[in-house]
């Protein structure tokens, strides 16, 4: 999914788009192959087992049924979070956005960053991910997971951070978190605590 244009404003320059990594759609895939296999075993034992062309149906059916509930489940919801998910940065301001029905994100303006950090473990370091955490005036800092080329993102950040961004007058671009309806119970596929997708949302941090 391409990053929504509505999001810009007139004059603004997007200069990277990216979605979570894509390491996000290794367990979907694997649940898709599994629920797969599992369904065409399951469906060969009924073929042969069940004499009653009416039950036979009936079984098959239900392997059916049970098998569109695994995958909607565990790959689609998993994919379509990955696919609306969306990490940019503009030459303004740092734009996060992730949803679909019920839409949330925040924006970060490059002329209010103070410090860009990014850390990686082993496996992220083979995959070139990791975690940036930006830490804006007067505010909690944030971490976002999971970002693809992680060291070329913290220096885009750096050097437009130095620059300050478009230099403007007014506050339009002071950070801004927006959240409608998106929270407990709000539609969040695979960003639930403890859930499968956890590692792309921005999150607040105290300081110490």
């Amino acid at each position: 999914m391409g990053f929504p244009e509505s999001s810009l404003v007139d004059g603004e320059e997007l200069l990277l788009h990216t979605h979570p990594h894509v390491k996000r759609l290794v367990v979907p895939v694997l649940a898709l192959l599994f629920a797969s296999a599992a369904a065409g075993v399951l469906g060969g034992i009924v073929w042969r087992s069940v004499e009653s062309d009416n039950a036979r149906v009936v079984a098959e059916a239900a392997v059916l049924v049970v098998w569109v509930i695994v995958v909607v489940w565990a790959t689609l919801r998993p994919w379509i979070a990955w696919g609306s998910t969306h990490f940019a940065v503009t030459d303004r301001r740092v734009v996060f956005r992730r949803g679909v029905v019920r839409r949330a994100g925040i924006d970060i303006p490059l002329r209010r960053i103070n410090s860009v950090e990014y850390r990686q473990g082993l496996l992220d370091r083979v995959l070139r991910c990791g975690v940036l955490r930006i830490e804006s005036a007067s505010e909690d800092p944030l971490e976002f997971d999971d970002i693809p080329r992680i060291s070329a993102v913290h220096g885009l950040l750096y050097r437009e951070g130095m620059s300050g961004g478009r230099d403007r007058d007014d506050d339009a671009y002071d950070r801004v978190e927006y959240d409608p309806g998106f929270g407990e119970g709000g539609y969040d596929p695979g960003f639930g605590e403890g859930g499968y997708g956890e590692g792309a949302r921005g999150r607040r941090r105290r300081r110490r």
